[in-house]
């Protein structure tokens, strides 16, 4: 009974999360330094002069430290909607760490980039991106703490829609930071497994025109900040252990605090959950539980004439002399039902059909990895938010070894991160920066894969918002209206020879509006990049690309794009 105890415990480790956490997918890009031999270049070599590498007790390479500048010049040639061509130059200093300690993992990489404009369209600027991911175990297996942060820049539509990497010329732009960090444990006490978390996130987005006016459509307030912490606590016993089932009692917490009229977020669950082993490979989980759950928020000031008050940054007054009001609640018994499959380490299925806010819920998760060279995924997510709380938990997705991709245009992070064994991504929970608190229903499917030295990946997600706000509130004429996301996702480099590599990448992105087609967007894009290692510090870059964005209201934007330029590796 060895087997199906290690898969219970896998299961109920697996269902907990994903009851909270929306699972996110890997993705490809073009960008990258690595030489074509199929090591990676000199500047990213373990113990090689580009780069610093820390060595441990074990010989191997414990910490990588790559920092590096770079210039580039770039060139824009508008097809549509006119026939513009902006040039710009931009400097650029950056570094990416890796850490692969017995007690510490992690990947961190952060850009500093400053824009130098050559002409009126095209204003100068800086931009600060990055990914971060650390875990470091305290106490080996009993104690860890772990952390994640994120800063990229995006493009904002009137409907709310955002998109990641928007070319230099475009005006409506955000930045968006967003940090998390806190404690795990997980110890025995006898047969009983015990484990817990807390975790505590802060997002910001930057806008100078918060309030939004779409053609259509009422006025679209853009997030501004919020802090989010959850915390979950279970204890149970595996199966043939003390009973021929496992019995794990868990309890979870989270809530969301939102500036933008106090909007507040709780969400507080505890239930029992029974796992029936029926194979060395399947097992059946039942739950029941208790929830109660609440959304409320305050009102903004009222003008004389009833209009709602305009503050200096753009965005409503809230009215702090009334209480907050409830949006929506709901409490009561729930329920799951699922079957977990693991036939090997290399394959995982969980999937799930429930009672939650009220009304069916589905979730869960798919990854095969039959070799090194590939990996597939899948997974399905449903969740209460807002929107700073929907990228703490894509952050908490992405795996603790990661390699960041860039755009070759902006230098700005892809929204995905691979791993080793696996990947993730915030694109979903990116996609829009609407301040109301929203249900998210979701599905992402990557598919990665190394073609002799080449590595190819392929991901598609959709997420469905439905926003919830008091109807007699500045937020009314949002509640009950649904938005939808999609994206695709691919792209192929490798090397050519020994000194020169390639990267190509496509992507398409549609957003269709609850409040009106008129709001819609589709972007789409490819772009291929040539990198040649001059010396094992100094790589030279050439990079074309083709950007569209389609809008019902405005005519096409159609932008090809061209760049040359210089990275020196230390």
């Amino acid at each position: 009974m060895t087997r199906p105890v290690i898969l219970v415990r896998h299961a109920l480790a697996t269902g907990a999360a994903l009851a909270v956490l929306g699972s996110q997918p890997l993705h490809a890009q073009s960008m990258s330094y690595e030489s074509v031999d199929g090591e990676s270049a000199p500047s990213e070599k373990s113990g090689s002069r580009g780069g610093v590498s820390l060595r441990g007790a074990g010989g191997g390479a414990r910490t990588t430290i790559k920092p590096y500048i770079e210039a580039t010049q770039n060139v824009l040639y508008e097809l549509s909607p006119g026939d513009d061509v902006l040039t710009y130059s931009t400097i650029a200093a950056g570094v990416d760490v890796a850490l692969n300690g017995r007690r510490t993992q992690g990947a961190v990489s952060v850009r500093y980039e400053r824009r130098i404009a050559q002409g009126n369209r095209v204003a100068d600027g800086d931009t600060l991106s990055g990914l971060a991911r650390v875990k470091h175990d305290l106490i080996p297996r009993t104690l860890s703490i772990e952390a994640g942060a994120l800063a990229a820049r995006t493009s904002v539509e009137r409907s709310g829609a955002a998109s990641l990497n928007p070319l230099a010329n475009g005006d409506a732009v955000s930045q968006v930071y967003s940090l998390y960090a806190g404690p795990a444990v997980s110890t025995h006490v006898g047969d009983v497994a015990l484990a817990g978390s807390y975790m505590l996130g802060y997002t910001k987005v930057q806008q100078k025109d918060a309030l939004q006016f779409a053609p259509g459509q009422s006025r679209t307030d853009i997030f501004d900040d919020s802090i989010a912490q959850s915390a979950q606590i279970s204890a149970g016993i595996a199966p043939g252990t003390v009973l021929p089932v496992g019995i794990t009692a868990t309890g979870s917490f989270y809530q969301e605090d939102i500036s933008n009229l106090d909007q507040r977020v709780r969400d507080m669950r505890a239930g029992v959950q029974v796992t029936y082993p029926v194979t060395m490979d399947i097992a059946l989980v039942g739950a029941v539980g208790y929830e109660d759950v609440e959304v409320s928020a305050r009102d903004a000031v009222r003008a004389a004439n009833g209009d709602p008050v305009v503050g200096a940054d753009g965005r409503y007054v809230t009215d702090k002399s009334r209480a907050r009001q409830l949006a929506y609640e709901t409490d009561g018994l729930t329920w799951d039902a699922g079957v977990m499959w693991r036939p090997s380490r290399r394959t995982a299925l969980s999937a799930f059909v429930g009672r939650r806010y009220d009304s069916t819920t589905y979730y869960g998760s798919f990854s095969y990895n039959p070799n090194e060279r590939s990996s597939l995924s899948v997974s399905v997510y449903d969740n209460v938010s807002g929107f700073g709380g929907q990228v703490s938990r894509a952050l908490r997705d992405l795996p603790t070894d990661f390699q960041v991709n860039r755009d070759p245009f902006n230098g700005q992070i892809s929204g995905c991160a691979i791993g080793s064994e696996s990947g993730g991504c915030v694109n979903n929970a990116l996609s829009s920066v609407a301040s109301s608190v929203f249900r998210a229903r979701g599905v992402n499917a990557t598919y990665s894969r190394q073609i002799g030295r080449m590595q190819a990946g392929i991901g598609a997600g959709y997420i469905r918002r439905k926003y919830i706000a008091r109807q007699d509130s500045v937020l009314g004429a949002a509640n009950g209206q649904v938005d939808e996301s999609f994206y695709v996702d691919a792209g192929l480099n490798g090397p050519i020879d020994r000194r020169s590599s390639f990267g190509v990448s496509a992507y398409a992105a549609w957003f269709q509006s609850g409040a009106s087609s008129l709001g819609d967007v589709t972007t789409v894009g490819v772009n291929a990049a040539y990198f040649r290692n001059l010396t094992d510090r100094l790589v030279a870059t050439a990079a074309v690309g083709l950007d569209a964005v389609n809008r019902k209201v405005i005519e096409d934007e159609v932008i090809a794009s061209g760049l040359v330029g210089l990275r020196y590796s230390f």
